[in-house]
C-alpha cells in the first residue's frame, strides 16, 4: 500500500472524530448547556445525549446547576453611630435559568458579590454598632430578600445570606470587652445576690416551718403529758378509792372479829366460871387480887377501901351461890342456864374462826382454818 493510501485513511479517521465532537454532545446531570443554532439561541440541554448539526450549531456555555457558595472579602460599613466595621458575608446562590444567566449578565458571580456589598452597606449603615451586633438575623433576612429580588432576572435565586462576622475597631472592641466584663461582674453580683436573698428566704422558711413544727410537737406533748396526768390522776383516785374500801372492809371485818372474839371470849371465861363453881372465898380473894393491881397504877396516888369491904362479897356470893348444908354458899346454877336461849349462830365461815380443840394437857388453843 502506497504512502498516498495510508495519509488518506488518517485523514478520513481524524475527519471522523472531528465530525463526531461536533455531532454528538453529552451533558452531566449538575450541568446545563446553552446551545445556539447559526449564532442564535435554540436550546437549553441537560443530563442528556444531543446530536447537533455540525458547523450549524454549537455549545454557547456550560453551565453549574449546583447551590454555589460565594465568600466576599470583609467589607467596611460606616454604621449610623458613625464607626467602621469589618463584615464578612457568604452568599448561598444557586442558577435557576440557565440562559438568562448567560445572556441577561456578563459574570452573574461578580453582579452578585457587588450587589451583596452595596445591599449590606445600605442595611447596616441604617443601624447602630449594638444593633447590628444583636440584629444578625433580621440583617441576613434583609439582605436575602434584597438579594433575590434584584437577581431574580438574571435567572439567579438567593438561598440564604450568612454574616460570618462583625468587626468594630480595635478601640470599640476593648470598650466593649470593659462592657462586657462590667455587665457580666454586674450579673454575677445580682445572681449572688439573689442567691443569697433566696437562701435567707429558704432558711426563714425553714426556721419557720421549724418552729411550727416544734409547737406543734410541744403542744401535742403537752396534751399528752395533760391526758397522762389525767389518766394517772384519775387511776390514783380509783386506787385510793379501792384501797379507802379494801381498808373500810378491812376495819369492818376487824372490828366485827374482834366484838365475835370478845364476845366469844366472855362466853369462854363465863363458861369456865361456871364450871369451876368457884366458892365466895375465892371469890372474895379474887377481888383483893384485882384492888391490889389497881392500886400499882403509876397515875393512883391514894386510893380508899370501902368500909364495908364485906358487903360487896356477900352480895356477890348470894348472886352466884346458895347456902349448903354445911352453911357454906355454893354456886348452883339456875334452871334457865340447864336450858340456854338459843344464840343467832354465825355463818360456818366465821364460827369456824372460834372453834378450839382440848390437847393432852387441856389448855384450849384456837385454830383456823388452812393452818
Amino acid at each position: 500500500m502506497s504512502s498516498a493510501v495510508i495519509i488518506l485513511a488518517i485523514a478520513l479517521v481524524v475527519l471522523l472524530v472531528v465530525f463526531l465532537r461536533k455531532t454528538v454532545l453529552l451533558v452531566p446531570q449538575s450541568q446545563a448547556a446553552i446551545i445556539e443554532r447559526l449564532g442564535r439561541y435554540s436550546r437549553t440541554v441537560s443530563a442528556q445525549l444531543t446530536i447537533l448539526v455540525p458547523f450549524v450549531d454549537q455549545v454557547r456555555a456550560r453551565v453549574d446547576l449546583r447551590e454555589r457558595v460565594i465568600p466576599f472579602p470583609p467589607q467596611p460599613v460606616i454604621t449610623a453611630d458613625n464607626l467602621t466595621v469589618l463584615i464578612d458575608t457568604v452568599v448561598y446562590v444557586q442558577v435557576t435559568k440557565p440562559e438568562s444567566a448567560v445572556y441577561e449578565i456578563e459574570n452573574y458571580i461578580v453582579g452578585v458579590e457587588q450587589l451583596a456589598a452595596t445591599t449590606i452597606r445600605n442595611v447596616v449603615g441604617g443601624m447602630t454598632l449594638e444593633a447590628a451586633l444583636t440584629s444578625r438575623e433580621v440583617i441576613n433576612s434583609q439582605l436575602r430578600g434584597v438579594l433575590d429580588e434584584a437577581t431574580g432576572p438574571w435567572g439567579i435565586r438567593v438561598a440564604r445570606v450568612e454574616l460570618r462576622s462583625i468587626d468594630p475597631p480595635p478601640s470599640v472592641q476593648e470598650s466593649m470587652e470593659k462592657q462586657m466584663k462590667a455587665d457580666r461582674e454586674k450579673r454575677a453580683t445580682i445572681l449572688t445576690a439573689e442567691g443569697q436573698r433566696e437562701a435567707a428566704i429558704q432558711t426563714a422558711e425553714g426556721a419557720k416551718r421549724a418552729q411550727v413544727l416544734s409547737a406543734e410537737g410541744n403542744k401535742e406533748a403537752q396534751v399528752l403529758a395533760a391526758e397522762g396526768a389525767k389518766q394517772a390522776a384519775i387511776l390514783a383516785a380509783e386506787a385510793d378509792r379501792q384501797a379507802n374500801i379494801l381498808r373500810a372492809e378491812g376495819e369492818r371485818a376487824g372490828a366485827y372479829l374482834r366484838g365475835q372474839g370478845e364476845a366469844k371470849s366472855l362466853e369462854k371465861v363465863l363458861g369456865a366460871i361456871k364450871a369451876a363453881e368457884p366458892t365466895p372465898e375465892l371469890l372474895a380473894y379474887q377481888y383483893v387480887q384485882a384492888l391490889g393491881k389497881v392500886a400499882q397504877g403509876e397515875a393512883n396516888k391514894v386510893w380508899v377501901l370501902p368500909t364495908d369491904f364485906g358487903g360487896p362479897i356477900q352480895a356477890f356470893s348470894k348472886l352466884f351461890g346458895a347456902p349448903a348444908p354445911d352453911g357454906t354458899l355454893r354456886y348452883q346454877p339456875t334452871p334457865s342456864e340447864h336450858k340456854p336461849d338459843p344464840v343467832e349462830r354465825d355463818s360456818p365461815e366465821i364460827e369456824a374462826w372460834f372453834k378450839t380443840t382440848q390437847d393432852n394437857a387441856g389448855a384450849a388453843t384456837a385454830e383456823r382454818p388452812g393452818e
